[in-house]
């Protein structure tokens, strides 16, 4: 009797041993998993001073469409009634959609006071394109430019759209500041 308790005794041992070794390899496994998903430290944008808005947002990004939209930087825009960055250059006054720079109806225009307009990107209709960004910045004030949506990029460690960026506007920036500003020096 006494040796068939030895052999449960070592039988019990030996099986809350493995339950043991099992609960440390999840541990291990749970533990290594989490390092692998902890937020990054910094994220992709686009420097709008370095930005020449060539139209590869619009292509490069692997997402169906591109984390990259335009922004409007108020502060600088002059509400134009013409705005190079809205309207067809030499298109006249018609705000028909035959007249509107942009491919797919992404800039809307809203009348403030005679002769003042107000324009708001819709995101949801933005494509990247650069098309307004680049009448805006050779005819305008420059208020329009491209920024990395972080709701919607997925933060490649190997961005496509940079590595065909050809102006290298596109940076890592730290998690803390993640949008670069036009019209603003210090982006800290």
């Amino acid at each position: 009797m006494a040796e068939q308790k030895t052999s449960l005794d070592r039988r019990r041992f030996f099986g809350q041993g493995l339950w043991g070794a099992c609960f440390a390899g999840i541990g291990t496994a749970a533990g290594f998993l989490l390092g692998k998903t902890k937020k990054p430290e910094t994220l992709w944008q686009i420097d709008p001073s370095k930005c020449i808005a060539c139209g590869n947002c619009a292509t490069y990004c692997v997402l169906e469409h591109s984390a990259v939209k335009c922004v409007q930087a108020y502060a600088i825009c002059g509400y134009c009634d013409f705005c190079p960055g809205y309207l067809e250059p030499g298109a006249r006054l018609s705000t028909g959609a035959e007249n509107e720079l942009c491919p797919t109806g992404a800039i809307e225009r809203n009348f403030i006071e005679d002769p003042y307009y107000e324009y708001n990107i819709i995101e949801d209709k933005c494509i990247a394109c650069g098309k307004c960004v680049k009448a805006c910045e050779a005819f305008g004030n420059g208020s329009l430019f491209l920024q990395v949506r972080h709701d919607r990029c997925v933060n490649c460690n190997e961005c496509a759209i940079a590595a065909a960026c050809p102006a290298d506007a596109f940076v890592r920036v730290p998690v803390e500041h993640p949008y670069l500003l036009k019209g603003v020096k210090d982006h800290a």
